[in-house]
């Protein structure tokens, strides 16, 4: 009874694991996980923000993440081994390739290196949004339009703290 269970178990993981992977498009980036809705692709790990400025995903071709991928085999104790082998293959596979596909695709404002300038006692004004951001912040210096000035001058000219937080 046992032994019949856990093949069901296993033959059910095996399957939602099948389900979970669609097929990637030949003309696709080596390294892709999936189709954003303005039709770039994505090779981020997992579908939580991989399209995060692209309107979203539209199709995802890899498991979501590691614990969904755990949950549908966790009933059986041999199932898991079994489960994880092949899809720790393709992530392998594609770790490789990930680092081609990520450097054809536009990169996030947070990963660029901060204007020049700055420093202790200055924030940085978006002046497009008319936020500004504190030293401690991820977008110090590194949205596409703004300059560095004291706390006391950018409220004086109307700009409003990241998050609602002042600086000092």
């Amino acid at each position: 009874m046992k032994i019949a269970c856990k093949s069901i178990t296993l033959a059910f993981a095996l399957c939602a694991a099948a389900v979970a992977y669609a097929d990637v498009p030949a003309d696709a980036p080596a390294g892709t996980n999936g189709l954003c809705k303005d039709g770039t692709y994505s090779s981020n790990a997992t579908k939580k923000g991989a399209c995060k400025g692209h309107k979203g995903v539209k199709e995802w071709y890899a498991a979501t993440d590691a614990k969904a991928a755990g949950k549908t085999a966790a009933p059986a104790a041999a199932a898991p081994a079994a489960a994880a082998a092949p899809a720790a293959a393709p992530a392998a596979a594609a770790a490789p390739a990930a680092t081609t596909a990520a450097a054809k695709t536009p990169a996030k404002a947070s990963s660029k290196v901060a204007a020049p300038g700055g420093g202790p006692g200055l924030v940085w004004v978006n002046s497009s949004s008319k936020v500004y951001h504190c030293q401690s912040d991820e977008w110090y210096g590194k949205t596409k339009q703004g300059e560095y000035m004291s706390e006391a001058d950018a409220k004086s000219k109307g700009n409003r703290p990241a998050g609602g937080k002042a600086c000092s």
